[in-house]
């Protein structure tokens, strides 16, 4: 299989195998600057110099937030 299902922000989300979460993260934000973006995978946040070496799991629910400016 070339592909693992696993749960982003509550929604279905395919990526190649061997993807990791800084894959998760450029795919939704289009980029690889991540300013002000935080992950948590199976509510554990993952840092983000942990990202490009934390593998993306089949199964796995990731949430992926960013921080917004106000009050």
């Amino acid at each position: 299989m070339s592909e693992l299902a696993l749960t982003v922000n509550g929604n279905p989300f395919v990526l190649r195998v061997g993807s990791t979460i800084a894959d998760v993260v450029a795919q939704l934000v289009g980029t690889d600057d991540a300013k002000g973006i935080a992950v948590a995978v199976e509510r554990a946040v993952v840092p983000r110099s942990a990202w490009a070496s934390t593998p993306a799991e089949a199964g796995s629910r990731i949430e992926v937030v960013t921080a917004a400016a106000g009050g």
